[in-house]
């Protein structure tokens, strides 16, 4: 104890030892002891000298602090001491101030022995599992140290925490820790490691991190917390930056909706702290990275549309009008809106209707763009209001042709301040950045919109009392002939290269002016300085545009009279050289990177993105236009010409086949709703057919039925007799006297035809013209003594069944048959002779019956016939249609061989030629051939 009271401070004789050999025997002790409170007590002296001999301690004590957290677990003081010396020893962070050099050495000095510490990663898995442990003086340190491994060696731990089981997970433990100090170290630990490794950071969002960091936030109080939301919004940023899952699985998760609140400000404003404005400052910057342009489209369009949705667009604007907010806020929030309603028609049209709470009210977007051109304004808030305005009109033809309704005569309000009153001012103001954000706002307005750009024109400006007005083009150039400050003159060139571009009519405008050419040819044939060179660019670039899009409609100004001034005055490898300044100049490519205008300086402001993006466009087609002569451009026009024409021609085939092919379409519609009725009346015949045979069945067992019953009755065939009834007699006697009569009939039809016959017979006696028509009459007659030999042997038949029944019931009467018998027979036969009439009205009704139903199936077969000849019809149409559309086809392949020999013209010419139309008459005949296969 005496050596310890020595480290610690205590009086001892003689000299003292220094620091190396006390941690020597610091460390000796540590290794050799065998009593735990010994080594417990050597550790806290390390640790208590790990601050002052950080080398000496980190070079002689590492292994064996190591080796403490090995074989020590039980004991979690020591594990407090060890992991606190280790973290003294790793740590670059100095409660003193340093100068520069100590510092650098400091940091040197903890890399290295990270780097050392590292080398094994089973050290690494050893702290991870230690952060298992609830005890406080072990899980905080062992946060703190991991952190400053992290810090030193990032990559290499995030590594070795990445293939560790259960690595991430138990790290994210720390976040549901109830002690604060944990719980707010475990949150500056996922910040280290979740930087720049999309692995893990895929890993902590699937761990419910977005969940438990959002409970954290709103549990501190949102933007009015302290320091611990701002540390969850940095890790929230580090999840969602460029982590296009994650994003998603934030949308997905209806997190967006859960960031309304944080947004949401009292109407006293003053007294903003400077934490709150650091946590509102990143909230902004989260909904910035959700809707970023570098995003997919279609993940910002969702996120923009939720953004909306939920409300929490709405609550941007409110900040935005909303007064005592810090400039720095009002700015953030105002690159926040606009990144929200980029490329969104439905947001665009709610920020245009989003008015300032003034008297009277006016638009936001006049309210923000009077910032803008006003040079008191800082200069990173009028640049925020630039990217708003763009944003705003970003695909937004609607926007585009509002603001410049504003400049029209017809729509000119003077009460009132409009946008384009705003933007014109700030165009032709003294201030040159003014001058650059108002052309190129107005830029803007023209982007890719024809009809905006011939709109344009028709604003006329008034420049003094008693002098006419000229048009804003006209102003334009008049400025720019007069040599101000190369900001405004290269705004202004941005400009008018917007505004011309591939439009015909305002190009002719432009050279309308005869002093338009003159300057810009003597601009380019200057040997101007460093400054002046992106000018001479932007005006070849103008002047190559006159030449590209020229429609020859003035004399003077002919895309030839223009290349032949340009090879005269300037020379056309000069032209050239002088066009590529604009891509060669160092701001270019960093406005071309992104399209939010951020530059260090209002003087480097010269670039805008979406003007980089043209110059791309531009650069290459016109300088083939400058070098191309008269005659390969005649040939172009040429075989422009007829592209069009076979253009035309196979629009027209595509469309005549599209209208065939609904037409096919309709009919095998047709085929198949025929197909289905005759399935279902082959169906219900079928049924029929079913029953139809059912009833036979019925009616042949009925026929066998009575059949039984007639033989058992024979043997009281004597009763039956005895029973006729005098009616039936009569009956009988009737239909004999009808066959006599019919008897009578025949034999005096007989005798006319006996004597027509002799007539005949004399007639043919003079001649033999008539001999075919005596021998139908004698065929017929023929026919007539058969009939009549039928019906006499049926009158003979008739005669002896009358002579039958009369002797049968003569027999019956002269029998001594007893009373009481007879009437039992007589009841016997009355019975069944009522159940013989049951019977026979039975089988009468199945007859009907029957009847009926073969009439059915002769109307259902007449429909089936009916609807297979319908059918027949349809495919002889389907084949005919069918032989049509190959000849078309056949038509189609020749006008497609045309047209590649022309294209192959063209590509000799050197002219790009876009192959959309072969791939659709591909596509078209694939398709035609699929349906040809389905008919099949």
């Amino acid at each position: 104890m005496n050596f310890l009271r020595g480290v610690m401070g205590g009086q001892a004789a003689g000299p003292q030892p220094s620091g190396a050999e006390t941690i020597h025997k610091l460390c000796d002790r540590v290794a050799s002891s065998t009593l735990l409170e010994d080594r417990r007590d050597a550790v806290r002296a390390l640790k208590s000298l790990s601050k002052k001999y950080r080398l000496e301690v980190g070079t002689q004590a590492m292994d064996h602090l190591v080796n403490i957290l090995q074989t020590d677990r039980s004991d979690s003081e020591i594990l407090g001491y060890a992991l606190d010396t280790l973290y003294n020893i790793l740590c670059n962070d100095e409660e003193e101030e340093q100068d520069e050099t100590a510092q650098k050495q400091s940091d040197d000095l903890g890399a290295q022995f990270t780097e050392q510490f590292v080398q094994d990663p089973e050290h690494v898995t050893l702290l991870l599992a230690l952060l298992e442990e609830f005890d406080f003086h072990v899980r905080w340190p062992g946060v703190k140290l991991l952190t400053a491994l992290l810090k030193n060696q990032g990559v290499q731990v995030q590594g070795i925490i990445l293939v560790s089981p259960m690595g991430v997970s138990r790290l994210m433990d720390l976040l549901a820790d109830s002690r604060e100090v944990i719980r707010n170290d475990g949150l500056l630990l996922l910040q280290q490691l979740t930087k720049s490794n999309a692995a893990i950071q895929k890993i902590v969002a699937f761990e419910s991190a977005f969940e438990r960091l959002l409970d954290i936030i709103t549990e501190e109080g949102s933007s009015d917390g302290g320091i611990v939301v701002e540390d969850c919004l940095l890790l929230l940023l580090n999840l969602l930056k460029n982590n296009s899952s994650n994003q998603n699985f934030f949308k997905e998760g209806s997190y967006i909706q859960r960031m309304k609140p944080w947004f949401e400000i009292g109407d006293d404003n003053s007294g903003w702290s400077a934490q709150k404005v650091t946590n509102l400052h990143l909230m902004l910057q989260l909904v910035r990275v959700m809707v970023s342009p570098v995003n997919s489209p279609g993940a910002t369009a969702s996120c923009q549309k939720s953004m909306y949705q939920c409300g929490l667009l709405q609550q941007l604007c409110t900040i935005l009008m909303a007064t005592g907010v810090p400039a720095d806020i009002l700015t953030e929030t105002i690159n926040t809106v606009s990144e929200v309603i980029r490329g969104s028609q439905v947001n665009q049209d709610y920020f245009a209707s989003v008015n300032a709470p003034s008297n009277p009210p006016r638009p936001a977007i006049v309210v923000l763009l009077m910032s803008m051109v006003n040079e008191r304004q800082p200069f990173v808030l009028r640049c925020a209001v630039l990217y708003c305005f763009q944003c705003f009109l970003y695909k937004n033809q609607k926007g585009q042709g509002e603001i410049v309704a504003t400049l029209l005569p017809s729509t000119i309000d003077a009460n009132s301040i409009s946008a384009g009153q705003l933007l014109c001012g700030g165009l032709f103001s003294a201030d040159s950045l003014s001058n650059w954000c108002a052309a190129v706002a107005l830029a803007h307005s023209l982007q890719d919109n024809l009809t905006q750009k011939e709109q344009l024109l028709r604003v006329q400006l008034a420049t003094s009392l008693g002098k006419p007005p000229v048009s804003l083009l006209q102003q334009c150039t008049n400025i720019l002939s007069q040599g101000s400050k190369v900001q405004t003159r290269v705004g202004l060139l941005m400009l008018l290269c917007t505004w011309i571009n591939n439009c015909p009519i305002a190009v002719t405008h432009f050279l309308h002016n005869q002093e338009n050419v003159p300057f810009l040819t003597a601009q380019i044939s200057e040997n101007l300085g460093e400054d002046e060179r992106l000018v001479q660019g932007l005006c070849a670039l103008l002047l190559g545009i006159c030449i590209y899009y020229n429609d020859n409609s003035l004399e003077n100004y002919t895309k030839e009279k223009l290349k032949q001034l340009i090879e005269k005055r300037i020379g056309k490898e000069n032209f050239v050289e002088k066009l590529g300044f604009i891509t060669k100049h160092e701001l270019y490519s960093r406005a071309a990177q992104k399209p939010q205008p951020v530059f260090p300086s209002p003087e480097q402001m010269l670039f805008d993105h979406e003007f980089t993006k043209l110059v791309k466009e531009l650069e290459g087609v016109i300088t083939k236009a400058v070098h191309k002569s008269n005659e390969e451009e005649k040939k172009e026009e040429e075989v422009k010409k007829t592209l069009e024409q076979h253009d035309n021609i196979v629009t027209q085939y595509k469309e005549l086949i599209r209208e065939q092919d609904s037409q096919i379409q309709e009919l095998k519609e047709q085929v198949q709703s025929m197909s289905s009725q005759n399935e279902q009346m082959q169906t219900t015949v079928s049924q029929q057919l079913a029953q139809i045979q059912q009833h036979k069945d019925q009616y042949n067992i009925l026929k066998l039925k009575i059949g039984k019953e007639s033989q058992s009755n024979g043997q009281v065939d004597v009763s039956q007799v005895n029973g006729l009834q005098t009616e039936e007699l009569t009956q009988l006697r009737e239909e004999v006297e009808e066959l006599r009569k019919q008897h009578a009939l025949f034999q005096t039809q007989l005798g006319d035809k006996d004597a027509l016959i002799h007539t005949l017979r004399s007639e043919t006696a003079d001649g033999s013209a008539g001999g075919s028509d005596d021998t139908e009459l004698l065929k017929e007659l023929e026919a007539l003594r058969s009939r009549v030999q039928t019906q006499s042997a049926e009158i003979n038949q008739m005669k002896t069944e009358r002579q039958e029944l009369l002797r049968r019931a003569e027999a019956g009467s002269s029998d001594g048959v007893s009373g009481s018998d007879g009437s039992l027979l007589a009841e016997a036969l009355a019975a069944q002779t009522t159940e013989t009439e049951k019977l026979k009205e039975e089988a009468k009704g199945l007859s009907e019956s029957r009847a009926e139903l073969e009439q059915q199936l002769a109307a259902a077969t007449s429909t089936v016939a009916i609807l297979q000849t319908e059918k027949a019809k349809l495919q002889t149409e389907v084949q005919e249609s069918k032989k049509e559309q190959d000849d078309l086809l056949m038509l189609l392949a020749d006008q497609d061989q045309k047209i590649h020999s022309l294209k192959l013209k063209l590509k000799d010419l050197g002219e790009p030629v876009d192959d959309e139309d072969d791939l659709d008459g591909r596509d078209q005949t694939t398709d035609e051939d699929e349906e040809d296969e389905d008919e099949d």
